[in-house]
């Protein structure tokens, strides 16, 4: 796993959303553009992540961020998934982890004894000219959307 260099340009990518449009990062210049990766909709630690992101969506677009999740899943499971959690912000579907590789976060981990590629959880601020100026890599599910904020108010005036 080769995480991106802070400073240059963000890997660019297209990837298909919960209904099946495709969104591609370069056309959200102009934007700050928080890209989080997780391992799996309706998984608990997930749910928690985002639904502390559908929480916090008057901030981040008081600081005109659009946030992106991006998993492994299909779009029928992260339909499922923001109808479930009301989520009010965009998922990718990046059924092959190409996006996952470019970006670094896809590779070995544990969990109870057994050994699996997965995606690590992880974030990635991109600011309004495309350039990556910070990756989260550890992200505490429970306070990340105020870490994130936090961080931005501090770094991107």
């Amino acid at each position: 796993m080769s995480l991106p260099k802070i400073g240059n340009l963000a890997p660019l990518f297209t990837l298909p959303d919960q209904a099946g449009t495709d969104h591609s990062l370069k056309s959200y210049r102009g934007h700050t553009v928080l890209v989080y990766f997780y391992p799996k909709a309706l998984t608990p630690g997930c749910t928690v992540q985002a639904c502390s992101l559908r929480d916090s969506k008057a901030a981040l677009a008081k600081r005109n961020i659009k946030v992106f999740g991006i998993s492994p899943d299909q779009p029928k499971l992260l339909t499922k998934f923001t109808e479930k959690e009301k989520l009010n912000f965009t998922l990718l579907a990046d059924a092959d982890h190409s996006v996952a590789d470019k970006y670094g976060v896809w590779g070995p981990k544990k969990f109870m004894g057994r050994e699996y590629d997965g995606i690590h959880r992880m974030s990635f601020i991109i600011d309004q000219d495309g350039k990556l100026r910070h990756i989260m890599e550890k992200v505490n599910t429970k306070t990340h959307h105020d870490d994130v904020l936090a961080w931005i108010d501090a770094n991107l005036k």
